[in-house]
């Protein structure tokens, strides 16, 4: 008796847990409490098993889907007189009796002694939330009936598995049926009381099937055989109850209900009951097991079995309750407290502290949270600067837009009337300037890019901060006036670097890392002779003065300065007069360079751009050796400077002056009650965890004595 005693309060301690998270909804289901959920399909003999072990009639019955929301039944053993009711109305339950009623949690302090009325109040709550089109819910339905005849046993009743909609039916009903069954006996802590008619195939039962999706091992499964009397003659279960054709670790039960005609006729479950003994103790295939077999058996065997799965799982609950409890009293305190009050300077004040704070410590890297699959904050900024507009610096050619005629051509032009002995200054500086004038547009879009970065941290900071979930006036607020002082910061960034590009324009022939005149002019020659074959050998006693030149009067058949814009044929004469033909309209140079334009355009494309050292400029090409030069050399100073330019004016000033910048926007009196304006959402939700906070309290109650 001390044990049944134990067993009963262990088993009151999770119903009490049951009502205390069904009375605020479908938020309590992160706690899993131990149950045994009834699974079978419509015609299986579910509600005759429940109404067995209960011993009396109180389930809806019909055709189509009768079950269609949870029935959470508690049944509790209340001893024989201890109920002082008066006046029982037995006129419509003539089994009526002071020591039997049920509950509902939703009817609180209304006892119902008439189980006809309890079966109206059951179709009557089902259809006020899923209407009469045989809809089904998941929100259950929890009963509690007292009873001497019964033992304290917590069972939920879930709809019968269908297949084909019947009437006005949903189309997909057999998914939301099995959807919903899933829901309860996919967690650990439930126990399956799997129901299969033993006169059909016991390979295609529906709840054996599913109860095996969710425990292939079937640690946690129970079956129940019903109709084991509508077998065919010379057929038993004996080979199933040995658990030779589908073994479950639980067992199987045998169980005789009430025929159709029975019902019809009101048979009484007590008289069923003894016609169930009957037949297992006078059975051939039975009578030897006969104490096995039947529903005060399978009641006995539920009991133990839930009664153990609670100790098992009961430390578990304390933990998970105390865990949630923790989770929604933080929660809570993020949504204000329980009524919600704050000082508004205060809270402005603080939400603008710790937005600063987290802006900083995201720009340098030293936040706690860092992801580790992808660059973040700052470091997403530093890959602008040291990789997008690295490359993109350096990807640009002098040359894809500047060919060696272009430069011959500007050589000439800027020589004027008088041919240069060598390459001009403003020739030089021409073709600089338009190729440094191009490192204005990465530069800009370097600038915007880094500005997009900040945007971003920005919008991840109105989602970090708990503060902006709660008032969306003051989120919406904060994010127009941290966007607008960025674009401020923007107009000194992007002048500030577009003077760099124009300082640039000033070009320094004196740099230190830029190639010199005579320096490029013997390189070019160096590489011009190592292309050429060398010359014959002389005879030093032929050599002359002047390497035998020196009385030469011959015409020297060196090219002249304009020698490449005219075509041979153009050059010839008559012997003995002088060519003063015409020049043509339009002077154009020819395909083919001379020696010494070859060689001017090598040295003007050297000095004006920075090569590698020296010793790699004999393998560099031909024609593309001096603008390089000057080039790379600005290239170079702008990578270095721009970033630390965009640092300086954009995200460091950001850094020390954004707090400044949010105090005087939106610290200010008459602002203050607009800002925090609480959403509808953080009401609602408040009100939610407030619930909750209040359940996990008495949950904690409850536990604390077991």
């Amino acid at each position: 008796m001390a044990s049944s005693g134990l067993g009963t309060e262990i088993v009151g301690v999770v119903n009490k847990l049951q009502d205390v998270f069904t009375s605020i909804g479908s938020t309590g289901s992160s706690i899993d409490l131990p149950q045994i959920c009834v699974l079978g399909s419509q015609s299986s003999g579910k509600s005759s098993v429940l109404e067995n072990i209960v011993g009396r009639d109180f389930l809806p019955r019909g055709t189509g889907i009768v079950t269609r929301r949870p029935l959470v039944l508690q049944l509790i053993n209340r001893p024989a007189g201890s109920n002082q009711a008066n006046g029982v109305d037995k006129s419509s339950d003539k089994a009526a009796n002071p020591d039997e009623w049920g509950e509902f949690l939703h009817l609180p302090n209304q006892k119902f002694h008439d189980f006809n009325k309890i079966r109206d109040e059951i179709v009557r709550d089902t259809e006020a939330k899923t209407g009469k089109n045989a809809g089904i819910s998941p929100q259950p339905i929890n009963l509690r009936i007292y009873s001497p005849n019964v033992l304290t046993l917590t069972l939920v009743d879930l709809p019968g598995l269908t297949k084909v909609p019947v009437g006005d039916q949903p189309r997909d009903i057999e998914k939301q049926i099995r959807d919903m069954l899933l829901k309860y006996i996919s967690k650990p802590s439930c126990i399956v009381l799997a129901v299969t008619a033993a006169n059909t195939d016991l390979a295609n039962s529906d709840g054996l099937k599913m109860a095996r999706e969710v425990d292939p091992d079937g640690t946690r499964t129970i079956g129940v055989l019903t109709k084991v009397d509508l077998m065919d003659k010379g057929t038993d279960v004996v080979d199933i109850l040995a658990g030779r054709i589908i073994p479950l670790r639980l067992g199987y039960v045998p169980v005789v209900n009430r025929g159709q005609r029975d019902i019809e006729t009101n048979k009484a479950i007590s008289a069923a009951l003894e016609a169930e003994r009957d037949f297992f103790e006078n059975h051939p295939s039975y009578k030897s097991k006969a104490q096995f077999c039947g529903t005060p058996f399978l009641a006995r065997k539920l009991n133990m079995i839930l009664m153990h799965h609670i100790r098992s799982t009961l430390p578990d609950i304390k933990a998970r309750i105390s865990s949630n409890l923790q989770k929604f009293n933080a929660e809570l305190q993020s949504l204000g407290g329980a009524l919600g009050e704050g000082n508004s300077g205060n809270i402005v004040l603080s939400v603008i502290t710790e937005f600063c704070s987290e802006f900083r410590t995201t720009i340098d890297g030293n936040t706690n949270d860092l992801p580790l699959n992808e660059l973040s904050g700052g470091a997403r900024i530093s890959f602008v600067f040291h990789e997008l507009y690295n490359n993109g610096v350096r990807s640009i050619d002098p040359f894809d837009q500047v060919k060696d005629g272009d430069i011959r051509t500007i050589l000439y032009n800027s020589s004027g009337s008088a041919p240069a002995l060598f390459v001009g200054a403003a020739a030089f500086e021409v073709i600089v300037k338009q190729q440094i004038k191009r490192l204005e547009e990465p530069s800009l879009k370097c600038c915007q890019l880094v500005y997009d970065e900040l945007i971003r941290i920005l919008g991840q900071l109105l989602t970090k901060v708990q503060a902006f979930r709660r008032y969306p006036a003051l989120r919406e607020r904060f994010n127009a006036s941290v966007v607008n002082f960025f674009k401020k910061s923007m107009t000194p960034t992007t002048k500030l670097v577009t003077d760099m590009v124009a300082l640039a324009c000033y070009i320094n022939t004196t740099h230190p890392d830029f190639i010199g005149g005579h320096q490029a002019t013997a390189m070019v020659t160096d590489r011009m002779n190592a292309s050429k074959p060398p010359p014959p050998p002389v005879d030093p006693k032929n050599r002359g003065v002047n390497n035998n030149k020196d009385l030469d009067v011959e015409p020297k058949k060196d090219d002249g300065f304009f020698s490449s814009f005219f075509a041979k044929g153009q050059q010839t004469k008559k012997k003995g007069a002088a060519a003063m033909d015409a020049p043509p309209p339009t002077i154009r140079p020819q395909n083919a360079l001379s020696d010494r334009e070859t060689m001017e355009t090598e040295v003007i494309i050297l000095i004006t751009t920075l090569l590698p050292p020296p010793h790699w400029v004999v393998w560099f090409p031909s024609t593309e050796t001096l603008i390089h030069s000057y080039f790379n050399v600005v290239k170079r100073e702008m990578i270095d400077m721009v970033p630390k330019a965009i640092m300086l004016t954009l995200v460091n000033f950001s850094k020390e002056n954004l707090q400044r910048e949010l105090l005087q926007e939106l610290y200010k009196p008459e602002v203050l009650d607009d800002l925090l304006k609480e959403s509808e959402y953080v009401v609602n939700r408040r009100k939610e965890v407030v619930s909750m906070v209040q359940a996990l309290n008495k949950a904690e109650e409850i536990v604390a004595g077991v």
